[in-house]
């Protein structure tokens, strides 16, 4: 235990080290070895009370569980773990007291302020004290459900509630606190409440369903369903708490960050664990068409079909009031997660195709394959094809945009990588096919029909793609002219979020923003803005509005 902490601190100071030097280096700025020095030792003095406050924590902790545990009998028949936590709250404890404190007497400029010390400190702590805090909480409530007290539980969920509570009274201190990335830990504590809130919600439901359909006890040995559906239920409401509460911001604001929790989590997250339980339900069916026994997962395949459509169905409203490049995001990622599903789907019914054809191996069913692979085929396909849209022609800036152009490589290039690995797999075992003696185990369509599946599927993908790249870039060059702005720089004076999703919608580019402090008061009117950006062409762009309605649109050089 105390080998790891001295390997996390010196991890801490060499990585903080590390960091301002890439930093400095990336902005041009080793020039001015006293800002160096400065990123440097915030890096590394914040870094050092990250690791302090979580020492102090485990050791307070450990020191309340025990006083909850066992009453006045602290030391207990452990008096190893009994020495760890008081050395940990009582040295390491003082010692982030006393750093906390001259460090934050010195936060009382904006240069310090926005230091990525600052921000990322606040920013790992406040996530990493909720998530602490919230995981115990409930995990104490739900063993209390079943009948027992869980002291250290219940001593990290008083501990790093704290902590949070502390953490977030620093972050919101009007005088000390960040100025940047102030939606980096709501966004991740979005996401954690939502992963909390669907697991909780699909592992209720389906005890219900298990006690509707079986009408017995739980799959988990030992467990009455009822216990389990309320336990689940504990961690949905703890979790939709939690994303509630972070939500109420995080909808509010349009960047780059709450974007990637909206898309990436909400809508591709979501989608996947429905289309997952759906294939899960239509395998289970068609197995029973088959004659095999494929519902014994229909409860939690139900589950999460139903609790992942509901989440799907809330968060693609969302992006619909989100920026053009948001909402191309996430009907990308629809696509690529239904073209890989259905890709799946093939492979695995030429699969089964060569195991009905070939000697069939003890414990194989081609029905089973076959079933799987129809399932994957009929969930995917749809997907794929309402939000890739092959047959409906493609506007030119969807076609000139970075990120369908980055999907298509993308989409070639690891499909092409996976049908030359697959390939050299499928000459490998012919090779050794033919090598080995008469008596070899096995028929070589036994061995080659799985990574022959894989090609079938990973060919049919490449083969579709390349020639869509191809159209794309030829009609790209054809046409020079197209407006492409990947990236607007704004500087403003007034509230930028009406500004930056005005830019987002006329152009689809991301947006930085920058605060002038010269001036304030209203901005320019949304018509005034997007008229200043309708004959702008540059992949970056600066945009400096005020004093007042003026507006300044200025191409940057790449």
């Amino acid at each position: 235990m105390i080998a790891g902490v001295f390997f996390l601190l010196l991890i801490v100071v060499i990585g903080g080290v590390v960091a301002a030097i890439v930093a400095a280096t990336r902005r041009g700025s080793t020039r001015d070895p006293q800002s160096v020095a400065g990123t440097a030792r915030r890096l590394v003095v914040f870094g050092l009370l990250f690791v302090l406050v979580t020492i102090a924590a485990i050791g307070v902790a450990g020191l309340l569980g025990r006083l909850l545990g066992s009453g006045n009998e602290l030391a207990g028949s452990d008096v190893s773990a009994l020495a760890r936590s008081l050395a940990f709250a009582l040295i390491a404890g003082p010692l982030a007291g006393v750093l906390w404190w001259f460090l934050w007497r010195s936060i009382d400029e904006d240069e310090e302020r926005s230091s990525l010390g600052w921000t990322l400190y606040l920013a790992a702590m406040t996530v990493v004290s909720l998530i602490t805090a919230v995981s115990s909480a409930l995990i104490t409530i739900t063993e209390a459900v079943d009948g027992d007290f869980e002291p250290d539980a219940l001593s990290l969920a008083l501990v790093w509630g704290g902590i949070w509570v502390w953490h977030r009274w620093m972050t919101e201190h009007p005088a000390r606190g960040p100025l940047s990335l102030l939606d980096l830990a709501p966004a991740i504590s979005t996401v954690f409440g939502l992963v909390l809130a669907t697991g909780g919600f699909a592992a209720a439901l389906s005890a219900l369903l298990e006690r509707a359909f079986f009408n017995g006890e739980s799959a988990l040995a030992g467990t009455v369903w009822w216990t389990v559906a309320i336990q689940g239920l504990v961690w949905g409401l703890g979790g939709g708490a939690v994303w509630w509460w972070h939500w109420r911001r995080v909808s509010r604001v349009d960047t780059v960050l709450t974007d990637i929790a909206v898309a990436l989590f909400g809508v591709a997250g979501l989608a996947a664990l429905c289309l997952a339980g759906t294939g899960a339900i239509i395998y289970a069916l068609l197995a029973w068409l088959f004659g095999e026994d494929g519902g014994s997962g229909l409860p939690g395949a139900i589950s999460a079909a139903v609790v992942g459509a509901l989440g799907w169905a809330y968060h693609s409203g969302v992006v619909k009031n989100r920026s053009l490049g948001t909402q191309q995001a996430a009907r990308l990622l629809l696509s690529g997660m239904g073209l890989v599903t259905a890709a799946s789907g093939i492979g695995v019914i030429v699969n089964a195709a060569l195991d009905a054809v070939g000697t069939p191996l003890a414990g194989s069913s081609p029905s089973r394959l076959l079933a799987g692979g129809c399932a994957a085929l009929v969930v995917g396909a749809p997907v794929w094809w309402f939000h890739w849209k092959p047959t409906s022609p493609v506007p030119d800036e969807d076609r000139s945009s970075t990120g369908r152009r980055i999907y298509l490589v993308a989409v070639f290039g690891v499909s092409a990588v996976v049908a030359l690995i697959t390939l050299l797999v499928i000459a490998f075992q012919v090779f050794e096919y033919a090598l080995q003696t008469a008596s070899a185990a096995g028929s070589l369509i036994d061995r080659v029909r799985v990574a022959l599946g894989l090609l079938v599927a990973t060919g049919l993908v490449a083969g579709y793609h390349y020639p869509v790249w191809k159209r794309d870039r030829s009609v790209i060059v054809a046409a020079p002219s197209v407006k492409t702005i990947n990236h607007v720089i704004l500087v403003t004076g007034s509230d930028p979020e009406p500004l930056r999703k005005v830019i987002g919608e006329a152009t689809g580019a991301a947006v930085t923003t920058w605060h002038r402090t010269d001036t304030d008061g209203p901005g320019p009117t949304d018509e005034h803005l997007t008229s200043a950006l309708a004959d702008v062409t540059g992949k970056r762009v600066l945009v400096v509005t005020g004093p007042g309605a003026r507006i300044d649109v200025i191409p940057l050089a790449d």
